[in-house]
């Protein structure tokens, strides 16, 4: 069994400082170069191994990436931020953040991990030196280098399927999709999980999948322009339901709806995916699936921790289920 004396001699510590760290005392005050170096040599000597039972109070990054265009989306990544924040308050934890890749590499040295949060581009040249420096990192809610870091997302492809049968067991013949395509990462477009799983689902259900509208960024205002796009093609045979990628697309998509007197749900109902605050106040409140970020964060903390204590396990990619809270846009038929 690794001892705290065997660390000390290894690291060059005194075994009281390697004691106090490791057992996590609030008042010990080392840089974290010794706090790194300390870790460092009881990961090698297996420490963790036989003593599951200790945790550690790690000293972290936030890479906070949000492109300021967009109030609604940056309102879900500020709150998973705040989430973050409070959870890290409350472990004792000591958190920096810092808002771009550049800057968290330059200060690597200072942290044993990190968590990413937001869906502002990032080159993979930027995430291959940040690996390269500070390889303990878990992304949440996007995943933009799974070979790389731990991820931690929604299940937006269940979520779609659990939409879609809804609609169906309802009693909806025809489904419309409104959406907006998926983030770049080296100048790539990506398809966004919610289109594809939509596009494949509603095939597999014999359905027709004619009626997606999916084009631009994910933003009020494109909402609107699709919304605008619906009712020139189809106002007067519209879909019966429409599933809408997100709360931000789908408060521009009531505003295009509203203005041409198209009533939901009796004109057509609407799902929406995140259920953020601004849905309980448009008309009509909006029927969204929820994202619990509060365990999505609790569980990147515990990932994290994990990782620092286990570098070379393989990277893991966890999906966390979402709910359906009931609004007035579409609400179910009683079972």
């Amino acid at each position: 069994m690794t001892t705290i004396k065997e660390i000390a001699q290894k690291s060059g510590y005194s075994s009281a400082t390697v004691s106090r760290l490791l057992n996590n005392d609030p008042n010990l005050s080392i840089t974290a170069d010794t706090k790194n170096k300390i870790l460092e040599i009881a990961n090698k000597l297996g420490y963790w191994k036989d003593h599951q039972e200790k945790e550690i109070k790690p000293t972290i990054a936030l890479l906070y990436r949000t492109n300021h265009k967009e109030q609604l989306q940056d309102e879900y990544f500020a709150s998973l931020k705040q989430a973050l924040v409070e959870t890290v308050k409350q472990e004792s934890m000591k958190m920096k953040t810092f808002y771009n890749a550049a800057d968290l590499i330059e200060n690597a040295s200072l942290f044993q991990g990190f968590i990413g949060v937001g869906a502002a581009p990032i080159e993979n040249a930027e995430l291959v030196k940040l690996h390269g420096v500070l390889p303990n990192g878990v992304f949440v809610d996007t995943n933009p280098a799974p070979e790389l870091f731990d991820s931690i997302r929604p299940n937006l492809t269940l979520t779609v399927k659990n939409a879609i049968d809804l609609f169906i067991k309802n009693g909806y013949e025809s489904i419309g999709f409104i959406g907006g395509v998926g983030p770049k990462h080296d100048h790539i477009q990506e398809n966004d999980p919610r289109s594809v799983a939509f596009a494949e689902y509603m095939k597999v259900r014999g359905k027709d999948d004619s009626n997606m509208f999916v084009l631009g960024p994910f933003s009020v205002e494109n909402g609107y322009k699709l919304g605008k796009e619906v009712i020139k093609k189809c106002k007067n045979n519209l879909p019966d339901a429409f599933l809408i990628a997100s709360d931000t697309l789908a408060v521009g998509v009531l505003q295009a709806f509203n203005e041409e007197n198209i009533n939901v749900p009796k004109d057509t109902a609407i799902l929406s995916i995140n259920n953020s605050n601004v849905v309980k106040y448009v008309s009509p409140p909006l029927s969204s699936y929820n994202i619990n970020q509060q365990e999505m964060i609790d569980l990147a903390l515990t990932m994290l921790t994990n990782l620092i204590i286990q570098p070379d396990r393989a990277h893991i990619d966890v999906n966390m289920n979402t709910n359906l809270v009931v609004r007035k846009s579409f609400i179910p038929k009683a079972e």
